[in-house]
């Protein structure tokens, strides 16, 4: 893949990205049954810009490489169907960057989830701001719950050089009835051709939203 390609498609997840942090506010975007979700992955109102603790979200391997990531998506449990992406970094111990890109998502393995969580954003989610209005709580529509849970999405990693590497992106929420051998939040990532596994959380704040209403946004125009 030629650096032109990638170029275009980390400009493709910006627009992405965006259009996730708007669904927050689209009223038309989800139905009952099933359910479906919104998740936040070290990205959008969960970032403060004064702590980077929450973000990016960092997994750590046995040698002392990291990943950092972030990104947003939508996905159904039913159906499997996901659309998600983001960016990444992968580091060596020193710090220094070792390849930079995009990851898009290409299946849904499961989603186990522990539950919604619905003061959640009230009692521990960050604010974000607007110039000259000041402070503003993310914007949640009617029927929108924080959930808990554990996702876990096969996806593949495009970095700027053209190279691209598979691999599985565990994204945790510790929220709900959270199991205690995964209290904590965060994410793993374990890479297909490499066949190295990142498993430790240093960090990153994630949040699944289940969506309610009439309309699916999996549904076709």
């Amino acid at each position: 893949m030629s650096n032109k390609s990638v170029l275009s498609t980390v400009s493709g997840v910006s627009v992405w990205l965006s259009l996730i942090l708007l669904s927050f506010a689209d009223s038309s975007q989800a139905q009952t049954n099933p359910v479906n979700y919104v998740f936040l992955l070290a990205s959008g109102f969960l970032c403060d810009p004064g702590d980077s603790g929450n973000c990016p979200a960092v997994a750590k391997s046995a040698n002392g490489d990291t990943y950092e990531i972030s990104g947003a998506g939508t996905f159904e449990p039913q159906s499997k169907f996901v659309r998600a992406a983001g960016t990444f970094n992968h580091k060596a111990t020193n710090g220094s960057i070792l390849e930079t890109g995009v990851w898009l998502a290409s299946e849904l393995v499961s989603f186990d989830s522990y539950g919604i969580a619905p003061s959640a954003l009230i009692q521990r989610g960050p604010t974000f701001s607007i110039p000259q209005l000041g402070p503003r709580r993310p914007p949640m529509r009617p029927g929108s719950l924080p959930t808990g849970g554990l996702a876990i999405f096969r996806i593949l990693l495009i970095t700027v050089s053209g190279t691209t590497n598979a691999g599985v992106l565990q994204v945790n929420c510790a929220l709900g009835d959270v199991p205690r051998e995964r209290s904590a939040e965060g994410i793993r990532v374990s890479l297909e051709q490499a066949k190295s596994e990142y498993s430790e959380e240093l960090g990153g704040r994630v949040v699944f939203i289940s969506m309610r209403s009439e309309k699916s946004p999996f549904a076709k125009p």
